[in-house]
């Protein structure tokens, strides 16, 4: 390059002279711009996504088809996906009182959310396997929250607990008469009112204490009875909640200590007669990710709330929403691991290096190989318990979704963040920078793995379910035995397992070992019966032959990587 040339005696003369002959070289134009692929926007996040188009099929949901890809058309359309980006460039704000001294415990948010909400929510995520039961709705349900979750995850926590909430509050029959039908509208409604005045409402969750965290039972926060006692009567509350989620919604479960034991509260924001119910925000939670949505720490000074389900019993009853939270746990970890890939293999489709796209090099096809195994393996695991929890009626189902749903919260949350790192160095500096959606990918990826009951509460979950009905272990090895005599790899890693499971006397010493394995048999099982065939062999070399613990990019030889790249890989440009 020729040394930048003494600037002219008159800027004026050269914008006249640049108006007729060109620019000087000190003026030239630096570079064009190639061997950059276009943006990842309007797609069809349902069309362009050939394993979640057959785990729905596979799984009971072909009959939702057609709504799926115009909910995959929206999802993936470049207003919807720059929700997400304005959403998370701007924090929820709190306000403890309005200009004129109120308490108002008000939390704002950015416009960009409450669009996300109203997609959500007029869309059903919140409500569609209660409302519209039968074949097929947790499965379709399930599909619309991992094409959504894609978009922005933080927004889908209040989505969640919503949806969440109903089995436990149908456990006092007359809070459902007065909450259900506003719970399952259609509708959103974010103002801060009292719920008598709304049509629609948000149901959130606030259990853990500083002094327990999962340790629920040594929760302080107590209730004291306002007249009669027992299921459905009201009390005052008094105490803290170390988190509360999401503390913009109507009303919340609550655990909370009477004298016959921990009980389940169901606590409004405001109390019947239109005053503001005591319990007060302390501050919002500066989160690492999950930053659209509000997460809080809260003092309940003699907030008003009514005993949903046995007394003494709490823990059995937010546990049914518990266990929905954690399903939804294993959506949006895997709808990120597949929004990685897609971003990844997008990405070295279209960009060159050496000679060659990335997408065609050896080592970079062994890495985004491996890494759509991981996702389409994540997917239909999550998926097979959605069809588990639409058939709940048939023991195996019950008995299977009782297990599979702690196991694949730890193992599918848990492979989630090295996931979303490897992701992102497929797309190399470009993917670290903000105005990309890997690092948002990236913050948010652990947090599934730590709420609603990290992996060791998971893995202890495991063994309660085990040691309390041991036909959910027969149930899984029934399940993971349907594809038996299909790959000699499978047979082996399975029938190893089966014989460790003989003595389980030291299990929460081998529990992550056990657990991972079992995570491992069942989703081996079910790419080898319902999967593209370089799909299955592939997984079962990596990860029951080699044991699955080296990094990313360890794919045998003689893995078809460019069948299983071009199958994960969205088209578009």
């Amino acid at each position: 390059m020729n040394a930048r040339q003494p600037a002219p005696p008159s800027a004026s003369a050269e914008v006249s002279n640049n108006n007729t002959r060109g620019a000087d070289p000190y003026l030239a134009v630096t570079h064009e711009v190639t061997n950059q692929p276009p943006a990842l926007e309007d797609y069809n996040l349902y069309d362009q996504d050939h394993a979640l188009k057959e785990a729905v099929t596979r799984e009971g949901g072909e009959a939702a088809t057609k709504g799926l890809s115009a909910f995959g058309a929206l999802a993936g359309a470049r207003e919807t996906i720059e929700l997400g980006f304005r959403a998370n460039e701007n924090k929820p704000v709190f306000s403890t009182h309005d200009r004129f001294g109120h308490r108002i415990d008000q939390v704002d948010f950015h416009p960009a959310y409450h669009q996300l909400m109203t997609i959500a929510i007029e869309h059903g995520l919140h409500s569609s396997p209660w409302t519209n039961p039968g074949a097929g709705a947790q499965v379709n349900r399930a599909a619309k929250y991992y094409m959504h979750s894609q978009v922005e995850a933080a927004h889908c926590c209040p989505i969640t607990m919503t949806f969440a909430a109903i089995p436990s509050i149908r456990k006092q029959p007359e809070l459902a008469a007065l909450w259900e039908d506003r719970i399952l509208a259609n509708e959103y409604d974010p103002r801060n009112l009292p719920d008598g005045q709304k049509t629609s409402v948000t149901i959130g969750m606030a259990m853990t204490e500083k002094q327990g965290g999962s340790d629920v039972r040594a929760n302080s926060t107590r209730a004291y009875p306002v007249g009669a006692e027992g299921p459905g009567q009201p009390y005052e509350l008094v105490g803290h909640k170390w988190f509360v989620s999401a503390p913009m919604c109507d009303a919340f479960l609550v655990l909370a200590q009477t004298t016959n034991g921990l009980s389940c509260f169901l606590m409004p924001r405001w109390r019947p007669d239109g005053s503001k119910n005591p319990w007060q925000i302390q501050r919002l939670k500066n989160k690492m990710g999950n930053v659209a949505n509000a997460s809080s720490e809260a003092e309940l000074r003699g907030a008003l709330a009514w005993m949903a389900g046995e007394e003494g019993r709490g823990v059995p009853t937010i546990i049914e929403m518990v266990a929905m939270t954690r399903f939804d746990c294993m959506i949006g970890s895997s709808a990120g691991m597949r929004q990685a890939v897609a971003q990844a293999t997008h990405h070295c489709r279209h960009r060159s290096a050496f000679g060659h796209r990335l997408s065609e090099q050896p080592l970079m096809q062994n890495v985004l190989a491996d890494l759509a195994l991981e996702s389409e393996a994540a997917l239909a695991y999550t998926l097979r318990i959605a069809r588990a929890l639409d058939n709940q009626h048939l023991e195996h189902e019950r008995l299977l979704a009782r297990l599979a749903t702690p196991v694949g919260k730890y193992w599918i949350c848990k492979r989630a963040p090295n996931h979303a790192y490897e992701a992102m160095e497929c797309i190399g500096g470009s993917g670290v920078m903000e105005d990309c959606i890997m690092p948002r990918l990236f913050r948010e990826s652990p947090v599934n793995a730590i709420w609603e009951g990290s992996g060791n509460v998971q893995c202890l979950d495991t063994l309660r379910a085990i040691q309390k009905e041991p036909e959910t272990l027969d149930a899984f090895f029934r399940e993971v035995a349907e594809a038996r005599g299909t790959d000699a790899r499978f047979d082996r890693f399975v029938a190893q397992l089966q014989n460790d499971f003989a003595d389980i006397s030291d299990f929460q010493y081998r529990a992550r070992n056990l657990v991972d394995r079992l995570a491992l048999a069942m989703q081996a099982s079910l790419l080898l019966r319902g999967s593209d065939a370089a799909v299955a062999d592939a997984f079962c070399a990596s990860r029951l032959q080699s044991g699955g613990g080296l990094n990313y990019g360890n794919l045998p030889s003689g893995t078809d990587a460019a069948a299983i790249i071009k199958r994960a890989t969205p088209v578009v440009g």
